[in-house]
């Protein structure tokens, strides 16, 4: 245990320098293979890391994520915006309730929480400014919203902790709903009470109903998307990965010939630019998986069980002290690589204690998600900051109290299973 935890200081050490991730993770599985008493050759972390990114499950990250790109490019941002202006922007702190909301609505397309914020922080960031935000609060709202891209279905860390699991996809999809909902209520809440404190945007006119539902039936091919891929999943229609397949192909649909601003010229350019992103995650997951070998052949998980074990932990106990612990580690690592290290450690000891998987799954990718808006390396937080042109130190202070609520609904998700997986259990 001493051996892996000062090559997991390494890792740490090395990923603060700016050293990308892919290489961070290599550098210390290295380092592990040469500290070690044992005898490791190369050719067994190759054929880990080669191992970690062939399975077939995995053809479904590549391909929501160009689903997330397609629809964006297609304009369901903008009309799921001025869906959400149109029935919410009337209440006090209006503009912030609509970006909470608009996060929510964009969480069931894009299944990414950094394209989440970029795509609803480039539209609303402006004009929450206009309407007389600080720049700072504009940048933290957006970046704590965008993280419930990958907690609302579909998500793609979700996806990955399922594999890594042997858990279902449909049951971590729907474990997925109660707790976006939360995060989005809790924050849509806060933003009615700043705008109430500080004197901020009074809201507007409530609009016609016409005018709604003019805007609603605009909006409704984008929200049919989650509908048409998770009800073809629970329908047994097909599987998560033709899901995400099927989900290609709809946003294409959607884009190029229902609303009409995808040009064929511009598919090229998305594809490029999915590939580059779909490269980089399958590159960590290698990594990652290669990393995580050598810890299995050295006994790491046995290791923490027994640890655990002597600590004589109860089941609230224990989800405790994980929560605690990603809370620490999503501070310097993205979701899909932390979820890779840590589910082969924490199971085993979670289901020794009568933990839910799915249930630990939700818990660990909602930790991590909040670990995408905590400086000072949230992916979230720089999307955002950057959109915004905002220091991180008075972002920061904006950070604090939203960064507080999402703890209660954390908190909530952990000891409440029964109430935050209810749609599972009725699944089941």
């Amino acid at each position: 245990m001493s051996l892996f935890l000062g090559c997991f200081a390494i890792f740490m050490g090395v990923a603060l320098l700016g050293v990308p991730l892919v290489w961070a993770l290599t550098v210390s599985t290295f380092a592990y293979m040469a500290l070690s008493p044992n005898f490791y050759i190369e050719e067994g972390m190759l054929l880990a890391f080669i191992g970690g990114v062939e399975p077939f499950h995995l053809l479904a990250v590549p391909m929501f994520i160009v689903a997330g790109e397609i629809m964006v490019a297609g304009g369901v941002g903008t009309r799921m915006i001025d869906f959400a202006t149109k029935a919410l922007g009337f209440l006090r702190g209006g503009l912030g309730v609509v970006t909470v909301s608009s996060s929510m609505l964009f969480a069931g397309v894009s299944g990414s929480a950094v394209a989440d914020s970029a795509a609803i922080g480039s539209v609303m960031i402006p004009g929450m400014k206009r309407r007389g935000y600080t720049k700072e609060f504009a940048a933290a709202l957006v970046a704590v919203a965008g993280t419930i891209g990958i907690i609302i279905p579909p998500s793609i860390p979700m996806v990955i902790f399922a594999f890594m699991a042997s858990a279902s996809v449909e049951e971590m999809f729907l474990a997925g709903f109660i707790p976006g909902l939360l995060f989005g209520l809790a924050l849509i809440l806060w933003c009615m009470h700043v705008g109430r404190a500080r004197g901020w945007d009074p809201g507007g006119r409530p609009v016609g109903r016409e005018e709604l539902f003019a805007s609603f039936r605009a909006c409704i091919p984008a929200l049919l998307f989650p509908v048409v891929i998770l009800g073809g999943i629970f329908g047994g229609v097909f599987t998560p990965t033709e899901a995400a397949a099927v989900a290609c192909f709809y946003a294409l649909l959607v884009g190029r010939f229902v609303h009409r601003e995808l040009g064929w010229a511009e598919v090229p350019r998305i594809l490029r630019d999915s590939f580059v992103t779909s490269a980089t995650v399958m590159l960590v997951i290698g990594a990652t998986t290669a990393f995580a070998w050598v810890m299995t052949m050295e006994a790491v998980p046995m290791g923490l069980v027994a640890t655990l074990r002597e600590w004589d932990l109860d089941r609230w106990e224990f989800l405790l002290v994980v929560n605690v612990a990603l809370l620490l580690l999503g501070i310097f690592l993205e979701p899909v690589p932390a979820l890779i290290l840590t589910a082969p450690l924490l199971l085993p000891v979670a289901k020794g204690l009568g933990v839910d998987p799915v249930h630990l799954g939700l818990v660990m990718t909602c930790n991590l998600a909040i670990g995408l808006f905590t400086p000072p390396v949230g992916g979230t937080l720089f999307v955002a900051a950057k959109i915004a042109d905002a220091r991180m130190w008075g972002i920061t202070k904006e950070l604090a109290p939203m960064f507080g609520l999402c703890c209660i609904v954390l908190g909530i998700i952990t000891f409440l299973p029964s109430f935050v997986m209810a749609p599972v259990y009725w699944f089941r």
